[in-house]
């Protein structure tokens, strides 16, 4: 064991609370590799959403939010982490190189964030408001320690939300390959990857949330009463442009955003493909001027479910982890 650099059992157990981050369509669109102390992050083509994501800027943002796990679950290590972003131009497909030093001083909130990272669910169905408290604040300052812009978007923009959501809805309605590939993801029982029926929402809870993707409606539950409308907050996360390294940066800024949520028990849900389709993102830019580009909304709330909703499937960290 050399005491300067992670052994393969704590980067093995890193990456493994790293995958648990959200990704469009819990396609998962990474690997990594671990040699000599660095720790490579490279997307995975294979898993581009080539209808819904062209562009592959849904995918950076996944990446993105996996990068930012591993480091809330190396510094519980006790590992500092050290990230190049797109540190190679020859290698287009390697998003991030990360080193490590042994001098992380890990505090009780850095631990409250990991157990977060093995709680947090993306919850599609309606939201109870934001309790009356100190929450919204704290969700801010997370947001103001990186490089993205988080905006809460207040109850007058509902209306044009609702627009923009049905503006995508209709570009995509009648686009088969979209259509084909989102129903291949999403309802499906996959062991490993893939949006499952039981973490979408019902047709009448899908309904009541105006802002949110189109989902298949979910036949695993079935609401029994028409509830609320959603009540969640709507968040804008911008960043300053609209690039790859903007994207990854995005990515960071939502895990970070999506565990403090999750730390203060509220739920949450991303939302990245309004602002794909250039009239809904205009849309969405003019409730936020001078943001910077909007990259995703985000609804944060208080879920109305009993009990915890049923963990998504992740694949087994040896498909997607490499040594030496």
């Amino acid at each position: 064991m050399d005491a300067l650099i992670p052994d393969t059992d704590v980067v093995r157990t890193a990456v493994d609370l790293a995958c648990r981050a959200p990704s469009v369509h819990n396609s998962q669109p990474w690997q990594w590799r671990y040699d000599a102390g660095r720790l490579d992050l490279y997307a995975d083509p294979t898993r581009l959403l080539v209808a819904a994501d062209p562009r592959g800027r849904q995918l950076l943002i996944s990446c993105g939010a996996a990068l930012h796990h591993l480091t809330v679950a190396m510094t519980s290590l006790r590992w500092r982490t050290h990230v190049r972003l797109l540190p190679d131009p020859l290698a287009p497909r390697l998003v991030a190189s990360v080193t490590f030093s042994r001098d992380a001083r890990p505090q009780s909130h850095d631990f409250d964030l990991l157990a977060a990272i093995r709680r947090r669910r993306t919850d599609r169905t309606p939201f109870e408001p934001l309790p009356v408290n100190p929450l919204l604040p704290e969700l801010l300052r997370t947001a103001a320690g990186t490089d993205a812009t988080l905006t809460v978007l207040g109850e007058d923009t509902r209306p044009a939300l609702a627009a923009a959501t049905e503006m995508s809805s209709a570009v995509r309605r009648y686009d088969a390959s979209y259509q084909a590939e989102l129903h291949w993801w999403a309802g499906h029982g996959f062991d490993t990857e893939g949006i499952p029926d039981t973490a979408l929402a019902s047709r009448a809870e899908r309904e009541r949330v105006p802002v949110g993707r189109a989902f298949p409606d979910s036949h695993a539950v079935v609401s029994a009463e028409p509830g609320p409308s959603d009540q969640s907050t709507v968040m804008l996360l911008s960043t300053p442009g609209d690039s790859p390294t903007d994207w990854i940066r995005c990515g960071e800024a939502m895990s970070a955003v999506t565990l403090e949520a999750t730390v203060q028990r509220l739920a949450t849900c991303p939302l990245t493909h309004l602002t794909d389709i250039e009239r809904s993102r205009d849309t969405i830019r003019a409730l936020a001027p001078g943001a910077g580009v909007p990259q995703l909304l985000l609804r944060v709330g208080t879920s109305t479910h009993p009990a915890p909703l049923n963990i998504t499937p992740r694949r087994p960290v040896a498909q997607v982890l490499t040594f030496g």
